[in-house]
This record gives structure tokens, sequence and C-alpha cells, in this order.
């Protein structure tokens, strides 16, 4: 497969998975917090942020996908989603040391970070 391919193929596969985390988070937090996270309703200011990390999910995966779609800036689109997912699993690595073990749907989040990161890193790295 051309590089060219491989790099907007992946990008678009980003864009996928971002656009339906996020939508889990922002749509109806309280659902998502319920049937993911064992919680019961969340406050104001917890629903809040949850749109607002949704809001910069779509933000960044709206960028991608352009970016796919167009042929433009695709290294760069690259880069930010190994950026994006390596600060969301330094987090997470951060909060299992000091907090202990999540809602087993984080730990998938974790997991799915942990193969982003080096399969970006090996996209980009592929000349065109």
């Amino acid at each position: 497969m051309k590089a060219a391919k491989l790099k907007r193929g992946f990008l678009i596969v980003a864009f996928a998975a971002v656009s339906i985390i996020a939508a889990g988070y922002g749509i109806d937090p309280d659902w998502f917090a319920k049937t993911f996270l064992g919680l019961g309703q969340l406050d104001v200011s917890l629903a809040h942020i949850c749109r607002a990390v949704m809001g910069l999910y779509l933000a960044l995966a709206v960028f991608w996908l352009v970016c796919a779609l167009r042929n433009t800036h695709k290294d760069a689109a690259i880069l930010t989603v190994m950026i994006f997912a390596g600060g969301l699993l330094a987090g997470r690595l951060l909060s299992f040391a000091v907090d202990g073990e999540p809602a087993p749907l984080l730990i998938v989040y974790a997991a799915m970070e942990l193969i982003t990161v080096p399969l970006a890193w090996w996209i980009y790295k592929l000349p065109e």
C-alpha cells in the first residue's frame, strides 16, 4: 500500500474512533458515566467538563479528517494524533499509579492509546 494512502486511512480511522469516543462523553454524560463508569448522575460541572472534552476531541478529529481528505498537512495531523494519544496515555498511567485501577473501559482506552503512539510514529516516518 502506498504511504499516502496509508496515512490517509490512518487519519480517517483516528477521526472515526475519536469522534465516537467524544460523542460518548459529551452527548449524554450522565448515561456514559452510569453505563461505562458505574457512576450516578454527574453534577453540572462534571457534565460541563465532559462536553468541553467532547468539543476538544471533535475539533482535533475534524482537523485530521480535513487533512486526510484534502491531502494537505497529513504529516502534521499524524503528529497531532501521536501527541494527543501520548498525552492521554501519560495522564492515564499517572492516574493508574496514583489512583489505582479505573473502570474497564478506561483501561481499554489506555491500550488503544498505547498502540496508537508507535503506530502513528511509524506511519509518520513512511516516505511518500
